[in-house]
């Protein structure tokens, strides 16, 4: 399981990177559900959370461009 520091510590483009394995990974487990190939159920809600810690970074992150860029305007 990835930590906090471990997400902070990824440049965007990684990130994205991260976020789009997390996301086809997630699909992909959803179809082993379906087809009776999954054993262990569980990895679908680790992956489901990292694809959330990704997305809550990725938003973090756009929150505090616009609050510097604001800043800047003011």
């Amino acid at each position: 399981m990835a930590r906090k520091t471990t997400w902070q510590g990824l440049s965007d483009a990684e990130l994205i990177e991260r976020l789009d394995e997390a996301k086809d990974e997630v699909f992909k487990l959803r179809f082993q559900i379906v087809t009776g190939r999954l054993d262990n159920n569980a990895r679908l809600k680790q992956a489901k959370k990292e694809v959330a810690r990704a997305m809550t970074e990725l938003r973090m992150r756009e929150i505090q461009a616009a609050e510097a860029l604001e800043a800047e305007n003011v």
